[in-house]
């Protein structure tokens, strides 16, 4: 594995996110000095928090899986996940409903849901849903250390047994089709490939290798940290405070100092000058670019994902047929796909994902009322509408989405609403995110693995990328994945983890740290 050359004893982290804070608690266990820059008043990056009148919203993911990668982070610098956040197990861990009036509760217990899926489809569909079990169990093994937690260096890193593991799994095959082999239920086959909109590709044009993301959702387990989302960067920023981590809030940084080959320095909108050994950048990759200099050539332009428009609403009451993750799926599916994906049009009949933090966690909410956070996934401004498009189009779109939401059972939801914001392409691109999508680059086969635009950087010997746009991609628990890896080009990985424990106090030793703020304004994408 290549690394950062030279020293690197202090290293400067740009971006206070979950990659940038996961980076910096590796660094901090392997003995390095560290300077986290954030330009936001707070923790969090995607993954931020914003008030609402009374309500506390998180702006960003809302589900968590693979919690473990958020533990071993807080484990490099003797802290522990589970000390600092209560995370509550769903059960069930989704509730899917369909346009004719059914619904399933996805449970990832085998037993559980063996029972739902043949109490739902027969039991033909329980047999198949436990041979896509076992399947997706072989994939997600197949996969994970090889190709997902790993530093790419090149191509040819990919010949490996497990390649050939892969490839006899069906790995390469399309993951609609292959699905299709375990169930024959259209229902059904939709609550196991859905996933695929995370990777910015249709299902019917997936890699099936990207059902490792249903293992993750349907089999590994989803869980809730009591506080919401918001409270695992929170909590990993006080973890990285209390061995040593200077964290700098509002800080911007607006330029590198480069000598030699190397960056000496980072320079602060405010005029700070920060000198450093190594750098991580974990912003946006288009502002990574702008600090580099330039962006890396590539025979063909980067595809990115679809965006959303996201619509949190407090409200007066909540729906008994809602659980804390609930997907309202339309009729079309197919039609739906290719509307966000190429012909950029909205979705004529639009699958949702709606969740209620407030069904585990009353406090995020005044006393009686529930928030409610409602995804309906949208073009990104390269193939639909652009950003300036949405100021008009926004509350045009809110109000047709309010009226699905009551034809789809939530009746009254309108009325309900007290204190209401709508996050829209528009906003996701002030917030710099390209294409204003907010799922970064999209996983096309050419820009997956060491197809992907890499943690590493030309020209320059201690630079390091980490984000949703790097190695190895988008969601939680690869972003969590990202910032290690960074870490590991620095350091050296395995090869430095005896000097972990050398600057950390244990958990018991570490307190809440008071210049973490609870939550900011200035993280609302709106």
């Amino acid at each position: 594995m290549r690394t950062v050359t030279g020293r690197t004893d202090h290293v400067v982290v740009v971006g206070a996110g979950l990659s940038g804070l996961a980076c910096a608690l590796h660094l901090l266990g392997a003995g390095r000095r560290v300077t986290v820059v954030e330009r936001d008043a707070a923790p969090g990056g995607r993954a931020g928090r914003m008030r609402l009148g009374a309500y506390r919203l998180d702006t960003g993911p809302t589900v968590l899986t693979m919690p473990q990668l958020l533990d071993e982070a807080f484990a490099a610098v003797g802290d522990s996940l589970h000390q600092r956040v209560e995370l509550v197990a769903l059960h069930p861990a989704y509730r899917a409903c369909f346009a004719d009036g059914t619904s399933l509760d996805v449970h990832t217990d085998s037993e559980a849901m063996e029972a739902e899926v043949r109490r739902f489809a027969g039991p033909a569909e329980a047999a198949g849903y436990r041979r896509l079990r076992t399947w997706l169990e072989r994939l997600y093994r197949a996969q994970m250390h090889r190709f997902i937690d790993t530093n790419f260096d090149s191509p040819f890193q990919l010949l490996h047994p497990d390649l050939a593991r892969l490839a006899a799994l069906g790995g390469f095959g399309r993951l609609d089709a292959r699905i299709g082999r375990f169930l024959s239920d259209s229902r059904l086959r939709r609550v196991f490939s859905f996933q695929a909109l995370y990777a910015g590709v249709a299902p019917a044009r997936a890699l099936a290798a990207y059902a490792v993301i249903a293992y993750m959702d349907t089999v590994a387990g989803v869980w809730f940290p009591k506080g919401g989302m918001y409270a695992l960067p929170r909590a990993m920023a006080e973890a990285a405070a209390g061995v040593g981590a200077d964290l700098r809030w509002s800080a911007e940084a607006s330029t590198l100092e480069r000598s030699a080959g190397r960056v000496t320095a980072v320079r602060l909108t405010s005029g700070e000058r920060i000198a450093c050994d190594a750098v991580v950048l974990t912003c946006e990759l288009p502002t990574a670019h702008r600090l580099l200099g330039r962006a890396p050539r590539r025979p063909v332009r980067l595809r990115h994902s679809p965006s959303a428009v996201v619509l949190h609403a407090g409200t007066d009451r909540t729906w008994p047929g809602l659980a804390h993750h609930t997907l309202s799926f339309g009729t079309a599916w197919e039609r739906t796909f290719d509307e966000i994906t190429r012909s950029g049009r909205l979705m004529s009949d639009p699958s949702l994902l709606i969740s209620r933090p407030t069904a585990h966690d009353a406090t995020l909410a005044p006393p009686g009322r529930h928030l409610h956070y409602v995804l309906a996934p949208c073009p990104n401004t390269t193939v639909g509408p652009s950003a300036a498009a949405w100021r008009d189009l926004g509350p045009r779109y809110r109000d047709s989405l309010v009226a699905e939401l009551e034809r789809r059972g939530l009746e009254g939801f309108a009325d309900s609403v007290d204190e209401e914001t709508l996050v829209t392409p528009l906003d996701w691109t002030a917030r710099g995110h390209a294409a204003g999508s907010p799922f970064s680059v999209s996983h096309t086969f050419a820009q997956t693995g060491p197809f992907r635009p890499r943690n590493l950087v030309r020209g320059l010997d201690n630079v390091v990328l980490a984000g949703c746009g790097t190695t190895p991609g988008v969601g939680v628990p690869t972003v969590l994945l990202s910032g290690k890896l960074a870490a590991a080009r620095v350091t050296g990985g395995a090869a430095d983890i005896s000097r972990r424990t050398s600057r950390c106090r244990p958990a018991s030793a570490v307190a809440a740290v008071p210049s973490v703020p609870s939550s900011a304004g200035s993280d609302d994408p709106s």
